[in-house]
């Protein structure tokens, strides 16, 4: 296709919709309010993907050393514990570091801890993470079968319920998704269709003077990429403004939010495609009916 035809099929596509102008108005207002429905949901279910990352990284377990292990035995425990396949990472707390913890933790009570500093009775213990926090609990079996392990603190109880928990909001936040934007499809290409439809006399009448289905159809194809991406850029403009609101009033609390750069790059991304490619395809496919004649 030559650049100046190109060109003329964009110009056509411009005035297309400057002719229909209420129909195009309804079909970018379409697109706007599904895909502002879409892109809300798409940033809640980033933020719990994000969420549910943090909170995960955070599961660990403590490995306590038997009491009276020298620090010979101590090291071996270490070594073994990094070498085993799906740790992170292991950090050592010597008992000594471990009361000055407590002590600091509760230094409101600090004269109840008065004695432990000359009669330490805490164990030396590991912080053990694993790469995978779902491996936590297989990683702790294999742990509780080291020599000089007295026992292994892995909140199995409340990790299984969390990674339960996680599940859940993963699969509903999946469904969601999928579901709005299956109906966002829908309703974007059928509003296309009725202002395709309206104009079927002028598509008919190009046909019967001689005009090749492709003339006909590349206008259309240009007004349907436009209609679903001005669409698209609207809903994109009032999430990037909400969202940095939010950001600005949520930015200090415990909530962690995505960065503003992921929303546009990611929610963004998918909103004008999103768009863009129903406005295509609902055009073109409608048109294409009425070249059957």
């Amino acid at each position: 296709m030559k650049i100046s035809t190109l060109f003329r099929h964009i110009r056509e596509g411009l005035k297309n919709m400057g002719r229909n102008g209420w129909m195009t108005f309804a079909a970018i207002g379409s697109v706007v309010v599904s895909l502002l429905i879409l892109g809300v949901f798409l940033t809640v279910a980033m933020n719990l993907q994000a969420l549910t990352k943090d909170v995960e990284s955070q599961v660990q377990m403590d490995v306590f050393i038997l009491q009276g292990t020298s620090r010979a035995d101590i090291q071996k425990v270490e070594d073994k514990l990094k070498a085993l396949p799906g740790v992170k990472s292991v950090e050592f707390v010597a008992k000594e570091d471990a009361v000055k913890q407590m002590v600091e933790k509760y230094k409101e009570h600090r004269d109840l801890f008065s004695g432990l500093e000359m009669e330490n009775p805490l164990p030396d213990k590991f912080v053990v993470k694993a790469e995978n926090p779902r491996d936590t609990l297989k990683l702790a079996d294999q742990i509780r079968t080291f020599p000089f392990v007295e026992k292994v603190k892995d909140g199995r109880d409340t990790v299984e319920k969390l990674f339960r928990v996680m599940d859940v909001v993963r699969w509903v936040g999946g469904a969601l998704i999928v579901g709005l934007a299956l109906t966002a499809v829908f309703l974007i290409s059928n509003t296309i269709k009725i202002t395709i439809y309206s104009r079927r006399r002028e598509i008919e009448i190009m046909k019967l003077v001689g005009a090749t289905n492709w003339f006909i159809r590349w206008p259309f194809f240009f007004e349907g990429l436009l209609m679903g991406a001005l669409g698209a850029l609207i809903p994109i403009g009032l999430l990037v403004a909400g969202y940095s609101y939010a950001l600005g009033n949520f930015a200090n609390t415990f909530i962690p939010l995505i960065p503003l750069q992921s929303l546009v790059v990611q929610v963004g991304g998918a909103l004008l495609l999103i768009g863009s490619l129903i406005g295509i395809f609902g055009s073109t496919f409608s048109v294409r009916k009425f070249l059957k004649i």
